[in-house]
């Protein structure tokens, strides 16, 4: 039996909730929309959005469960919270943080991590990466740590020449 995943990210959005999640779906593979919900009568003193304007969207990330939520300009993202991606290769690190960071502030751009267009955090790492910095050598951590440091987006090459003490 498929176990049901008990625990979904929900995403407040301002009024963007359904262009983020199609821009988002249009990055990942394995990614879909699922149920989009609107505003109706009900509550409209509380949430004052328009009846029949997006609500929620449902969605899926490389099979991994969101929702994205219209709720207002109250509350906005900050980098106390990032979604990781873990890529296998440069060319895929390459291509999230390309995708991802289009549309974001460069500024936003260090360490693999970046802001997409909506101020959502992303990290981009390499899935070696967390090996790396857990070596038993701290001499090796460290001198990922150094290297990482120096980079916008990273460099996986560059990475594990810092690891091997070739850089």
């Amino acid at each position: 039996m498929q176990r049901i995943q008990t625990i979904t990210p929900c995403l407040w959005f301002d009024h963007q909730a359904q262009e983020a999640a199609q821009f988002y779906c249009s990055i990942f593979e394995r990614s879909r929309i699922t149920h989009v919900s609107h505003y109706g009568k009900a509550g409209f003193e509380f949430h004052g959005r328009p009846e029949g304007s997006v609500m929620s969207v449902v969605f899926e990330l490389d099979g991994q469960a969101f929702t994205a939520l219209n709720g207002g300009p109250a509350f906005t993202f900050n980098e106390a919270i990032s979604l990781q991606v873990h890529c296998r290769s440069q060319a895929e690190l390459d291509h999230y943080w390309n995708a991802l960071g289009f549309g974001g502030p460069p500024e936003a751009q260090r360490c693999g991590w970046l802001k997409d267009r909506f101020g959502l955090s992303w990290q981009i790492v390499p899935q070696a990466l967390a090996q790396m910095m857990c070596d038993p050598d701290p001499s090796r951590s460290q001198r990922v740590m150094q290297a990482l440091l120096g980079m916008r987006k990273l460099d996986i090459q560059r990475l594990q020449r810092a690891f091997d003490g070739k850089s």
